[in-house]
């Protein structure tokens, strides 16, 4: 073919072949993977296999293993049958594992062999990102996400939606048995074979409604009165669309605002992000080893008792309040409206009048204090203010820390978008990552660490964009 760029005869011999090290540039981000495991203590993380049995045939390194998924990650080829051709025909595979490759079966039953070891390697690599000094500012934005399980949403059932499924075979039933009295009534002139196949189908809505019924009773055994049947441990989770859900795990993560790290992540399958924010916030702070820490969230991890445990944490919490007041959403005065006097334990509403404590009850396990006045019904806003015959003001025993949180929010109304920025990219990246159908594995210990290994793809990412490839190898044999 003149005129063109013409290739290596594939029949040609070489006198001396090219060297393997040649086919891998300095800057190779594979050499970072190699150089990082290379640096790992794998007996102590606790991976299986590190010492060789004295009999029966070698197995594989757990190093090597350990290597190609995160090679794997790294490059969006999370599969072990992907692995596996990958091993066979990608040059940096093969010089990443000395030209080895393991069959599919040796690969997956590495990750779900050492799931607890391959998350300790996720700390590892964020504990060598606070010695190059990229987690320098102890600030973190949290947030949750929900990721798709495997796991069909046909084969989750919860109440609600058993009680549909039953409701709409039911009116199946009704309208094919409608059809057979149209049917009898027609005589001969109706084929004889819709009859049976309206009997049939007849048939199978009773045998379905059998099986529905087994499933309710094994899913009214469960806490949360909620089965799933192919991944057991997934969970119907709603989303922030109308009347949209998926079922999946829900997947916190706590990132760096500075360099936009995963510092802290944990894979749940509560579908509310409620009863997050301390456990969060104190596991990136143990991870970025500072004494105290800023954290800003999103309003749905507001709870009082949350903030509450990260303020005697030293962990200092910004957040937005949900506005789920039905005054406000009427029309009239909400409780921001009311405003405290700390000198004197009063509010002071509207119409400037001083709303007094007058008793304390408990409520879920919460002491509350009770504050209002007599001169409501006289109020010339008391249309604006309460329906009843006084407005009454709830004051939780803690509710000085909650109002510092709001204080904080309003001397810095940017933290929100910080946060967005900060956490939410991650998230978006990772998804992208990871497909259609985010986890490849099923239950809760093996999807999480399958995140483990996403999130530290993501991380090396990260650095080797920061500091670039040899800056990472250079740090690594410090």
């Amino acid at each position: 073919m003149a005129g063109f760029v013409e290739g290596v005869d594939r029949g040609q011999s070489t006198l001396f072949p090219a060297l393997l090290d040649d086919y891998v540039t300095e800057d190779n981000p594979v050499r970072a993977v190699d150089v990082f495991v290379d640096g790992l203590d794998l007996d102590k993380l606790g991976f299986v296999g590190v010492q060789p049995f004295e009999t029966g045939r070698p197995g594989y390194h757990p190093g090597m293993m350990l290597k190609l998924y995160i090679y794997g990650y790294l490059n969006r080829v999370p599969s072990s049958r992907r692995l596996e051709r990958e091993c066979q025909r990608n040059i940096e595979m093969i010089w990443l594992t000395g030209q080895l490759a393991p069959d599919f079966k040796t690969i997956a039953d590495f990750r779900k062999d050492n799931g607890k070891a391959i998350r300790e390697v996720c700390r590892e690599f964020v504990a060598l990102c606070r010695k190059l000094d990229l987690l320098a500012a102890a600030s973190v934005a949290i947030d949750g996400s929900k990721f798709k399980a495997v796991n069909a949403r046909d084969k989750n059932f919860t109440e609600a939606k058993m009680k549909r499924r039953l409701e709409r075979i039911d009116e199946s039933i009704a309208r094919y048995l409608s059809q057979l009295e149209t049917a009898d009534r027609h005589g001969d002139a109706v084929p004889a074979a819709k009859v049976e196949r309206l009997k049939g189908k007849i048939e199978k809505l009773k045998e379905e409604i059998v099986r529905l019924t087994a499933i309710n009773t094994e899913m009214m055994k469960s806490e949360d009165k909620q089965i799933s049947l192919t991944d057991p441990d997934a969970r119907s989770m709603a989303t922030s669309g109308k009347d949209t859900g998926i079922v999946g795990y829900n997947v916190q993560i706590a990132v760096d605002t500075q360099h936009h790290l995963i510092v802290a992540h944990e894979v749940t399958n509560v579908g509310t992000d409620r009863h997050q924010l301390a456990n969060m916030a104190r596991q990136a702070r143990d991870e970025m080893a500072v004494e105290t820490l800023e954290a800003v969230a999103d309003r749905g991890y507001y709870d009082g008792e949350e903030i509450r445990a990260c303020e005697e944490a030293d962990i200092t919490v910004t957040l937005p309040k949900p506005m789920t007041s039905g005054a406000k959403a009427a029309g009239r005065f909400g409780k921001q409206d009311f405003v405290y006097v700390a000198a004197d334990d009063v509010y002071r509403c509207p119409a400037g009048e001083r709303l007094t404590d007058h008793y304390t009850n408990v409520e879920d396990g919460k002491i509350l204090r009770r504050y209002w006045t007599g001169t409501c019904k006289t109020c010339a806003l008391k249309a604006q203010c309460t329906t009843g015959t006084e407005r009454r003001i709830s004051r939780w025993e803690h509710e000085a820390v909650l109002e510092k949180v709001q204080d904080r929010l309003d001397h810095n109304p940017n933290a929100m978008g910080v946060r967005r920025q900060t956490a939410e990219h991650p998230f978006g990246t990772l998804k992208c990552w990871m497909g259609a159908t985010h986890f490849l594995t099923k239950k809760l210990p093996k999807v999480a660490t399958e995140m483990a290994l996403n999130v530290l793809a993501y991380n090396m990412k990260r650095v080797m964009m920061i500091v670039g490839v040899a800056g990472l190898l250079e740090a690594m044999r410090a």
